[in-house]
């Protein structure tokens, strides 16, 4: 069931749905406190290195396979073992190049390459790949997601768009700290920008559907940001605002409202 919208208030629409699970993405999580107090803040280092291992290990798992593949191929064709191995050699360069432009882009704070091929529509999809690699590995996950954030804010903000207040919609988690939660609202208020608070990325997809905005300033874990982002980014322009998690995932969840401010800021005309 999804409560009633509450009333406008300087431009301000706050609407809680209640239908669905919040935080999904923990069912594993055995109420142990999390690494660092919840806080998984870092750099774009495990980012650039572990999609690069990733994009490695995918390329020598085609290698292997055409090899095995290789005398069944060449009953079709001939050539066509050699020409499919040159294919994976060729999508293999593009792909290490295709982050060397991205890594290049972070440095310089300049979008290099187009919104599809970077923040818009390739790094998104291979956010989780670079999760996967970073667990393979015994890093944990939520470290790598932040990094992956950390990268595609930079993208992202190399290319933000000037929008109206109405056209901006701020998207936020209902487990929010009390004090994280005001700030949002104030920010809000301030920018008369409209807020809408979701139990988990599912709803927050369909709003954004539904009210069209032409940016979102969003918050949310890293792993909800990074498959909210996989699912999105390629229709809006999205700023992704990760939460620290001191009490564990769910539960009185804070954010840097300095940061939070400053997406809001950088949309807005």
């Amino acid at each position: 069931m999804t409560a009633p919208e509450t009333p406008r208030h300087s431009g301000l629409l706050i609407k809680i749905e209640t239908d669905r699970r919040l935080g999904h993405e923990w069912d594993e999580w055995d109420g142990a406190p999390l690494a660092n107090g919840g806080d998984f803040r870092t750099g774009p280092v495990r980012y650039f290195l572990f999609t690069a291992i990733g994009l490695a290990l995918a390329l020598m798992i085609a290698v292997a396979l055409i090899y095995l593949v290789a005398p069944r191929l060449a009953l079709i064709a001939g050539w066509l073992p050699r020409t499919m191995l040159l294919a994976s050699g060729i999508a293999g360069g593009l792909s290490m190049l295709w982050l060397a432009v991205i890594g290049a882009s972070y440095v310089t704070g300049r979008a290099l390459l187009p919104s599809k091929l970077a923040e818009r529509g390739l790094m998104p999809r291979l956010m989780p790949l670079a999760s996967a690699v970073s667990e393979l590995f015994g890093v944990q996950r939520d470290w790598t997601q932040h990094s992956s954030v950390v990268v595609y804010d930079r993208l992202a903000m190399a290319r933000t768009r000037k929008v109206r207040a109405d056209e901006l919609l701020i998207l936020i988690p209902r487990c929010l700290s009390r004090a994280a939660l005001d700030s949002v609202l104030d920010i809000a208020k301030r920018y008369n920008v409209h807020t809408f608070v979701a139990t988990r990325g599912q709803l927050a997809r369909r709003v954004i559907k539904e009210r069209r905005p032409r940016a979102v300033v969003a918050v949310a874990c890293e792993r909800d940001m990074v498959s909210g982002l996989h699912d999105v980014a390629g229709r809006v322009p999205v700023l992704g605002l990760t939460m620290q998690l001191p009490n564990g995932p769910c539960k009185d969840a804070s954010i840097d409202v300095a940061r939070m401010e400053e997406f809001v800021k950088r949309f807005l005309v």
